[in-house]
């Protein structure tokens, strides 16, 4: 509410242009809209962090900067609300949105593929991607590819049977640190782009390799490693929300801490399966509580608190806010254990 600030039901209807939300009377809507939420010029956060012991709720500021907080009955839910409103915001175009988002929840890979491979076969000198000089605003980079050229090689290699899948497979593939965008546009797309337009189909924006890209383990290895890294013994878990190493947003996640091997992981609570979307070895990590007076450099969005930062062997910095201090000084404590 925006006199009161307490929290009350209301029923939203999504337009092209505007978020209408009526009042609830018997649990049917009224005939007339409360209110309306005009989508020109609004912006969205989620998830919103301002209130510690919600986080399902989406933030919508007006060009009026009039804000909006809502709260949804899920993650499953509120990211779904965000998508589409996200798509009404700024596509233009919400079946679009809408479809793209059905693809990016039922796309899978075959089980008898994975990333590793793709990014293999994007290798391969003969029918792998072209490497290519590509010049954008006066700048040249040398070994580059357009998006919608990787966007036609997914699809003529026969690993997805649509753009739209090609699309949301591209974006899986930068958002696991194999591929980059290069150059202004493709950089911007993924920074500031919405939920649906992280990855560019188009042929002025550029991507290319990751640094760390190299040469993976065969497939038997690889899983032998990951065996490995999730057969120790839980020594806690819980649901703390991350910061993303591109995007900067901040997103929950179920973490769970296992001993001999000592290793984090953490999970997309979203998600039904139970794969960790990333994880590293304790060993060699450093792990320490950063202040409230002030938001370190490396961290942006909003913070409310309650932030550490684990330092891995490698120099990859990872920034974590827990629910409480006391949450995360046993966190602090339990990890430090293990390092």
């Amino acid at each position: 509410g925006h006199i009161v600030h307490n929290w009350k039901a209301r029923w939203f209807v999504l337009l092209q242009d505007k978020l209408l939300y009526y009042k609830l009377d018997g649990g049917r809507k009224e005939p007339s809209p409360k209110g309306r939420i005009i989508l020109d010029g609004c912006t969205i956060t989620c998830p919103c962090l301002e209130y510690e012991n919600r986080p399902l709720v989406i933030k919508l500021k007006t060009k009026t900067n009039t804000e909006y907080f809502l709260e949804s009955c899920s993650r499953e839910e509120r990211d779904s609300w965000a998508l589409d409103i996200t798509g009404a915001i700024h596509a233009g175009h919400p079946v679009q949105i809408q479809q793209l988002h059905r693809l990016k929840n039922s796309f899978k890979l075959p089980s008898n593929i994975s990333l590793n491979h793709i990014v293999d076969k994007m290798h391969d000198n003969s029918n792998g991607i072209k490497l290519i000089p590509n010049m954008e605003q006066g700048n040249t980079y040398k070994e580059s590819f357009t998006g919608s050229a990787l966007v036609d090689w997914l699809i003529s290699s026969n690993f997805v049977a649509s753009r739209f899948e090609a699309v949301t497979l591209a974006s899986m593939l930068m958002e696991e640190n194999f591929t980059k965008p290069v150059g202004a546009r493709s950089t911007e797309a993924m920074r500031n782009g919405d939920l649906a337009e992280q990855f560019l189909d188009d042929s002025t924006a550029l991507y290319t390799f990751a640094e760390s890209y190299k040469r993976k383990l065969s497939s038997r290895e690889e899983l032998h490693l990951h065996i490995l890294e999730l057969s120790g013994t839980i020594v806690k878990q819980g649901y703390l929300v991350k910061q993303g190493h591109k995007r900067k947003n901040w997103k929950v996640r179920r973490f769970v801490l296992r001993a001999d091997p000592a290793f984090l992981h953490y999970y997309d609570p979203t998600k039904e399966e139970n794969r960790p979307v990333g994880g590293f070895s304790l060993r060699g990590c450093l792990v320490s509580a950063l202040e409230d007076n002030g938001v370190p450099t490396g961290v942006k969005g909003n913070v409310q608190g309650n932030l550490f930062k684990i330092i891995t062997k490698n120099d990859v910095h990872y920034y974590i806010q827990a629910s409480s201090k006391a949450e995360r000084a046993q966190w602090i404590e339990a990890i430090k254990r293990l390092t």
